[in-house]
């Protein structure tokens, strides 16, 4: 991620193909927020959005399931499959509760999202197993320990580096940006897939984050385009391909990522719309 300008992502904001992207996502976030449901049934869609997005996330961390088992399951103790997607679900819920905190502590934010995904007492456990670090959660992962992610295998950066890059992309979201919000959202995404900077959940919390930038910007006020569902549906090996154009730190590659996670944000639209669709003609 390049810092040689004082506003670094209004840069991004103009890469060929970036600005149609941005409009292309703007176009489609009107068009779900003007359906007639919105006006009545805005916190269902809400709701299953939330309920959408933690499935699509959950999917692209290696708990691919059905939407219907996500919604009918209670208990997500058990194996890592189960715990994955808890983990999701929970921060899927806790995203619009740290909009102000994030633009005032962004590392505070990531803290509290890294505890609530792994607040399972049992999954506290399970990391100690899998990583060898006891008390690796709601902090910043240091040298030596591992790391489960096991969709991304690009080269980890080191405890030090992680640290200097998540202060800087702190400094730049405190700082504030005259980039459009899916610009910001993808690097953030970006930043911290390439990063990881938790043991566990690092995806996870990645996703969650870029929803909390499309929220919070007021992009996505109500939180019924999720990106999550968009990411999924597009799949792993696409979204992977993307990100090692983020990886590579080029002007294609960047806008390549940021295109990528428009056509997300995109889906997710279409994916509210028709539930919006549903819930009009008595189906849901």
């Amino acid at each position: 991620m390049s810092t040689s300008a004082s506003d670094p992502l209004a840069a991004l904001g103009a890469l060929p193909g970036v600005p149609d992207a941005v409009e292309s996502v703007r176009k489609a976030v009107d068009r779900v927020y003007g359906h007639r449901v919105m006006r009545r049934r805005s916190n269902e869609i809400t709701s299953e959005a939330a309920l959408r997005g933690a499935r699509g996330s959950a999917a692209l961390s290696g708990a691919d399931w059905a939407l219907e088992e996500v919604r009918r399951r209670t208990d997500f103790g058990g194996d890592p499959e189960a715990r994955t997607v808890g983990a999701a679900l929970r921060l899927g819920a806790e995203a619009g509760q740290l909009l102000s905190i994030w633009r005032q502590s962004p590392l505070r934010v990531l803290a509290r999202l890294h505890l609530v995904a792994a607040g399972d007492p049992g999954e506290v456990r399970a990391t100690a197993d899998r990583t060898g670090a006891a008390d690796a959660v709601g902090r910043p992962r240091q040298d030596g320990e591992g790391v489960d992610e096991p969709l991304i295998r690009a080269p980890l950066p080191d405890a030090s580096e992680v640290a200097g890059r998540l202060e800087g992309l702190s400094e730049l979201i405190v700082a504030g940006t005259s980039a459009p919000a899916l610009v910001t959202a993808a690097v953030v995404h970006g930043e911290l897939l390439a990063l990881r900077p938790f043991t566990t959940y690092s995806g996870l919390v990645a996703r969650t984050a870029e929803r909390i930038v499309l929220i919070g910007s007021g992009l996505d006020p109500k939180a019924v385009c999720p990106a999550e569902v968009g990411h999924a549906e597009l799949g792993p090996e696409a979204y992977v391909t993307a990100f090692d154009g983020y990886l590579s730190g080029t002007a294609e590659g960047m806008a390549a990522w940021i295109a990528h996670c428009g056509r997300a944000v995109e889906l997710g639209v279409r994916e509210s719309t028709a539930v919006c669709e549903a819930l009009q003609r008595g189906a849901a």
